[in-house]
């Protein structure tokens, strides 16, 4: 295997696991439970409503660190908070 191939291969990895605990943080956090591919959804989305909304776009082309990671754990607490929102009438 080629080292662009595998690089790639690594950069999904990293995305799905941390997509996955971003996930299960945010739904701790909001007292949600959507098992592991709910929690890879949510920390996926959350991380791109993050990036969009605090980090102008700039998160997919960041490196993982704690202040990329906080912006994805915060997105994600968003995009729950929408869900309860319009699932339930309330932030809850």
């Amino acid at each position: 295997m080629q080292d662009k191939q595998w690089r790639a291969i690594m950069g999904i990895l990293i995305w799905l696991v941390t997509g996955a605990v971003v996930g299960a943080i945010a739904g701790m956090i909001m007292r949600e439970s959507f098992g592991l591919l709910g929690n890879v959804v949510i920390g996926l989305v959350g991380a791109f409503l993050g990036g969009a909304l605090f980090a102008h776009g700039d998160i997919n082309n960041s490196p993982l660190t704690i202040g990329t990671f906080s912006v994805s754990l915060i997105g994600a607490i968003v995009l729950l908070g929408l869900v309860n929102l319009f699932r339930r009438g309330s932030l809850r």
